[in-house]
């Protein structure tokens, strides 16, 4: 774990310095799609570090923010969802967080959940509304400590970092390209480079070409990069959720659940795919379905690792496992000569007042989705004569007068 935090305060100096440089290069390769002359070309560049340091500035004061609003993510309190709020603030006191995470519900009947933050005092937990119906409390207390080990490994500052250079990556290719596409640029070049013009206008067509494969192809290598950073972390998460519950079984059982639903995600965003504890499904697609660009190390590999701790719940326990699984080591010697011998024991089963284990699916479905109402702003009414329970949007506060059911004033 200590190496990994240090591993991750080099890794973000080093991905915001190669974000600015592909940044620097696609705009001298526009500047000279666009114009064939090399004053316009730099100036291109000058904009597109211009561009990078405004990122970095927004980055570091409300990323996080910008992500949770692209994953549709809505706060809640803890009257809103007693029971999610008991199990963050139980991992945050286990994680030894000086601050407890905010807590969000995503309205997404696929199941799945991911952290954001730029460090342990401002940061995040969402949670999507499926996850909160197909797991029980003490799956739900896995999944939290794993993001939770996200946020102590200080992985979430790392991926909030790169995940808003890469979408500033897309979004300069994307308009390049188009400009391209819809502008003269292309004319120009046959004018300039035209038939007449010989070796020159041969060397010159040489370097459009190099021009547009790097426009083209530095998004792909962005975002390659962007990928191979979730792949160690998550095993490393695991190893934190696993210690922080004492529990491995709970965060094993949740991991095989959702590799068994086949539920597309409705978030779908190249920038957030890597931060949720699963990757993300598409259409169609199966979760079996793996490649060396996926997101996140295959499902099956991490329960394996998580059943084979035996009787224990610490690091050592959990890097003793990996290389019985894998036949390599994850964890660096520091973070294992710092790691107390933790046996793994069932869950307490007298969880706090008003946060015991909701029953059915059914339950849980609708304890989330009244959760993330209220987060959105609607008001909860219920009928004194009928007992029917109104849920009110915020636009129509104050509008609703008698319960649709029974006509009664409420």
């Amino acid at each position: 774990m200590w190496e990994q935090i240090e591993s991750n305060r080099r890794k973000s100096t080093l991905i915001v310095t190669c974000m600015g440089v592909l940044l620097a290069g696609i705009g001298v390769a526009l500047g000279y799609l666009l114009t064939n002359r090399p004053e316009p070309a730099l100036l291109g560049g000058v904009i597109a570090l211009a561009v990078w340091l405004l990122m970095w500035l927004f980055t570091a004061q409300q990323g996080d923010d910008v992500l949770l609003q692209m994953a549709g993510a809505r706060e809640i309190c803890k009257s809103d969802h007693p029971q999610l709020f008991n199990i963050v603030e139980e991992m945050s006191i286990a994680a030894e967080l000086p601050k407890m995470p905010r807590v969000f519900i995503v309205d997404d009947p696929a199941p799945n959940a991911f952290a954001v933050g730029r460090n342990p005092d401002k940061a995040s937990v969402a949670v999507t509304i499926g996850l909160l119906k197909i797991l029980n409390r003490d799956e739900l207390q896995g999944v939290v400590a794993h993001e939770l080990g996200h946020i102590r490994n200080r992985d979430v500052a790392l991926m909030t970092t790169a995940g808003i250079m890469l979408g500033a990556i897309v979004v300069l290719t994307d308009i390049g390209l188009r400009a391209l596409w819809y502008g003269g640029g292309s004319r120009r070049s046959r004018d300039d480079y035209g038939a007449g013009k010989g070796a020159g206008g041969g060397a010159q067509a040489i370097l459009v070409l190099v021009a547009l494969v790097f426009v083209i192809l530095s998004p792909v290598l962005a975002q390659l990069i962007y990928f191979a950073l979730s792949r160690r972390r998550e095993y490393l998460a695991d190893a934190s959720g696993a210690m922080f519950t004492r529990w491995p079984e709970g965060l094993a059982s949740a991991l095989e659940k959702l590799g068994n639903h086949m539920r597309p995600q409705a978030d779908q965003s190249q920038v957030t795919a890597p931060m949720y504890i699963v990757r993300p499904l598409r259409e169609g697609e199966r979760r079996s379905f793996a490649t060396a660009f996926s997101t996140h190390p295959p499902l099956e590999t991490r329960i394996r690792v998580l059943r084979s701790m035996g009787g224990g719940a610490d690091f050592t326990a959990y890097d003793r496992a990996f290389a019985q699984v894998t036949g390599k080591r994850v964890l660096g010697p520091r973070t294992l000569g710092a790691s107390a011998a933790t046996p793994a024991q069932t869950p307490a089963q007298t969880p706090a007042a008003g946060t015991a284990e909701l029953p059915t699916p059914r339950a849980r479905l609708r304890a989330a989705s009244d959760a993330y109402l209220a987060g959105a702003g609607y008001d909860r009414v219920v009928c004194d004569n009928c007992g029917a329970i109104l849920k009110i949007p915020p636009q129509h506060r104050g509008r609703v007068l008698a319960c649709p059911r029974c006509r009664a004033r409420i």
